[in-house]
């Protein structure tokens, strides 16, 4: 009697474990992708909007040659303290200037069949400085040059706060991805029912623009000039559309 019991209790419980489980497994229902019924198309499309570029980035150095390591050092560290001075009078924030370069190398003469002398010494101080207002970055640099900055690399120019205009770019992206759309529908002799799934594949600011850099020539009155032009912002999406 006692083992006719255990083995009910048994087969009970064994009887009770798949029912649980199949509870436990009971999958869910996920939208598939691909519709099941209709017919899918896919765009890809770019919006865009322009911005006039509102922050210029330049590089700017002192190179400073002498017969000796010390002296080139001490010499482009002076001028160096002259062009930091500068900026800050001009009232280029700390915060927008970084040292982007310190070099120190020597100087060779070569010359046939014989090894390179060393003749002297070469130190560079490189800064990075961004100039919140571009209208003003061309007066600042004919400033450093009056304080004895003799490297000048750039503008790059860009968009200090691209959001907003991506956003436009999103938004115009989707309009022409829906006109688009209906233009296939109406080929096709269909019509668009929804937007299946949308997709941002890319984005571009416009990187570093291309200026126009004009330089100051030794006798001229007038100040360097920046052009900031325009940049063109843009964001490609990809949309899948469901006809029917």
């Amino acid at each position: 009697m006692k083992t006719a019991s255990f083995l009910t209790i048994l087969a009970s419980a064994t009887a009770i474990l798949p029912a649980a489980a199949s509870a436990q497994a009971a999958p869910t229902t996920v939208e598939p992708m691909v519709p099941a019924a209709g017919t899918v198309l896919d765009v890809t499309a770019e919006g865009r909007t322009t911005r006039v570029p509102d922050l210029a980035t330049i590089r700017a150095g002192v190179v400073s040659q002498s017969p000796t390591a010390a002296a080139a050092l001490t010499d482009n560290a002076q001028r160096m303290a002259k062009v930091l001075d500068a900026l800050k009078r001009a009232g280029v924030a700390p915060r927008d200037v970084a040292t982007s370069n310190v070099q120190l190398s020597p100087q060779y003469r070569y010359a046939d069949n014989q090894p390179p002398v060393i003749t002297g010494y070469q130190a560079t101080n490189t800064v990075s400085i961004r100039f919140r207002d571009v209208a003003k970055s061309g007066t600042i640099l004919d400033a450093l040059v009056a304080q004895g900055a003799n490297q000048i690399d750039g503008p790059n120019l860009t968009i200090d706060k691209p959001d907003a205009a991506l956003d436009e770019a999103r938004t115009d992206a989707i309009a022409q991805a829906k006109r688009r759309a209906d233009l296939y529908a109406k080929a096709a002799g269909l019509r668009v029912l929804r937007i299946v799934s949308i997709a941002e594949s890319g984005q571009d600011t416009g990187g570093p623009a291309q200026p126009m850099f004009m330089a100051r020539a030794a006798m001229a009155k007038d100040s360097t000039q920046i052009a900031p032009g325009e940049k063109d912002v843009t964001v490609t999406l990809s949309v899948r559309f469901l006809l029917n």
